[in-house]
C-alpha cells in the first residue's frame, strides 16, 4: 500500500523577524507515514514540530527535500489534507451546524446531502443537540469538538492535528483523547499529531516521532505496543507508564545537553 504521506531530506531555514539572523528549523527530515497509521510527532520547544506540520500540510515552503501525498509530489494544500489548530478559529457569529459546514460551503456542497454530512460529524463529536448552539455558548473542549468535526466533514484522507488540546484542562484533554481515538478508528483516517505531552503521545499514537532540538531532526521513533481500542484502563497498563517515562527520560536528556551546551 501507498504511503500517506513521504517527508525526504527536507530542510527549513527561516529568518527571525525580530533579530533578522537566519534560524535552522529542520535539517534533514526523513519520515514516512503510512495509511491508517496515528503518528504523534514530540520534541523540545523550538525543535520544528508545528513547522514540520505545516510543511506536510503545504502551508510552508521548504528550502529542500521532497514531500509526497499519496505518491504525488505535494503543490501545496489539498483537499486529501485537514488541519486542526490548537487555537478553536471558530467563527463567532456562526452556529456549530455553520460551522461544521464552513468547508462544504467554499466546495459548493449544499443542500440536504451536505446537512446529512453536518450532522454525522455533529453526532460524531458527541454534540448533538447542539448544532445550533454559538461558540460562545461553549465550553472550551466543546469548542475544540467544533473544530474537529469541521475538519473531519471535509472527508480528508489525512488529519493534521497541531496540539489541538494543548488549551484546556487535563480532564477535558482525557476525554478528548478518548473520543478522538475512537474518531480516528471508526473513521479509518491517517493522523499526524503535534503534542508536547508524553501521555497524550502514548495513549493515541501507533508510533511515536521523537524530534531533536534545533535543527529538528528525527531522534527516534517509538512502535507503541498497547491494545487498541485505548481507553481509560490504557493509562494503568504498565507499558504505558514504561513508555511515558521513557519517553519522558529521552527528552530530558536531550533539553540537558542542550542546556549545557549553550
Amino acid at each position: 500500500m501507498m504511503p500517506a504521506l513521504e517527508v525526504r531530506g527536507v530542510e527549513k531555514t527561516y529568518r527571525d523577524p525580530v533579530s533578522g539572523r537566519a534560524v535552522h528549523a529542520l535539517a534533514d527530515i526523513d519520515l514516512t507515514v503510512n495509511q491508517g497509521e496515528f503518528i504523534s510527532l514530540i520534541g523540545p520547544s523550538g525543535c520544528g514540530k508545528t513547522t514540520l506540520l505545516k510543511i506536510m500540510d503545504g502551508l510552508l515552503p521548504y528550502d529542500a527535500g521532497s514531500v509526497l501525498v499519496e505518491g504525488q509530489p505535494m503543490t501545496g494544500p489539498g483537499s486529501e489534507r485537514a488541519m486542526v489548530f490548537q487555537a478553536f478559529a471558530l467563527m463567532p457569529w456562526r452556529t456549530v451546524r455553520d460551522n461544521v459546514g464552513f468547508g462544504l460551503r467554499i466546495r459548493g456542497q449544499k443542500g440536504p446531502d451536505a446537512e446529512a454530512t453536518i450532522m454525522r460529524y455533529v453526532d460524531m463529536v458527541g454534540l448533538a443537540g447542539f448544532e445550533d448552539a454559538y461558540p460562545d455558548q461553549l465550553s472550551g473542549g466543546m469548542q475544540q469538538r467544533v473544530g474537529l468535526a469541521r475538519a473531519l466533514a471535509v472527508s480528508p484522507s489525512i488529519l493534521l492535528m497541531d496540539e489541538p488540546f494543548g488549551s484546556l484542562d487535563a480532564q477535558t484533554r482525557n476525554l478528548l483523547q478518548v473520543d478522538l481515538e475512537r474518531i480516528w478508528e471508526a473513521d479509518n483516517k491517517t493522523a499526524v499529531f503535534v503534542t508536547h505531552a508524553m501521555d497524550e503521545a502514548a495513549f493515541l499514537s501507533s508510533r511515536i516521532v521523537i524530534m531533536s532540538p534545533r535543527p529538528g531532526r528525527v531522534h527516534e521513533i517509538i512502535d507503541v505496543d498497547l491494545p487498541r481500542p485505548r481507553n481509560d484502563a490504557t493509562r494503568t497498563d504498565p507499558r504505558f507508564v514504561e513508555l511515558t517515562a521513557y519517553i519522558w527520560d529521552t527528552l530530558r536528556q536531550m533539553i540537558v545537553r542542550e542546556e549545557r551546551a549553550s
